[in-house]
């Protein structure tokens, strides 16, 4: 009996399913179980049909952490538009909520995005873009807690990121010591950091 064709996909379809089922398969099982044949098999079609769009497992890697900065400068962005009060060191609040409270929903994409992307020479443009806006949406946030007229602006930044990433990544890990809630130390170390910034020297 002849097989059944697999369901045929419009344009840019088979890309949005590769991208998709190898995001489900890191959150699921990890960087570990990642491979182009099992995103293929997961998107049901042939285990050659993703070299119509990426080359390497590598060249998914990149599209799946570029989606992951789209998603994560998003839930930042909605994250800051709905901090009451809307100033802000209201709105640089939320978004650290915002980035811890990601990395937690998506350990396996965020791990990928700033732990195992670093070390990968991929060429993506896309990656390159959406991690820049990720910078951008963090530098102008703190530009506008310090004000006007600093030069420090990105060093700040630079503060600011070690301090989620750190709190993300003691949580994630299990790292925390028992008596601390993850709660209490997010809450804690966010609402000095506005004042903190704000300093000089």
């Amino acid at each position: 009996m002849a097989r059944k064709p697999a369901k045929p996909y419009h344009h840019g379809g088979l890309r949005e399913a590769l991208a998709e089922a190898g995001i489900l398969l890191i959150e699921a099982e990890g960087l570990s179980a990642f491979t182009l044949r099992e995103c293929a098999r997961r998107a049901g079609v042939s285990h050659a049909a993703p070299k119509n769009h990426f080359a390497t497992a590598e060249d998914l890697l990149a599209e799946i952490a570029a989606r992951g900065y789209d998603r994560f400068v998003a839930s930042l962005g909605k994250a800051a538009d709905r901090a009451v009060p809307q100033s802000a060191d209201a709105r640089l609040i939320a978004m650290g909520q915002a980035y811890v409270a990601f990395a937690r929903a998506h350990p396996g994409v965020y791990g990928l995005m700033f732990r195992n992307m670093k070390d990968r020479a991929v060429a993506s443009g896309h990656l390159d873009a959406a991690r820049q806006a990720a910078w951008t949406q963090l530098h102008d946030g703190v530009a506008a807690v310090i004000g006007p007229g600093r030069g420090d602006a990105a060093v700040k930044s630079a503060h600011v990121w070690a301090l989620v990433h750190g709190i993300a990544s003691l949580i994630i890990d299990k790292r925390l010591p028992p008596p601390l809630s993850a709660a209490a130390v997010i809450k804690e170390s966010l609402a000095s950091l506005p004042a903190a910034l704000r300093s000089v020297g």
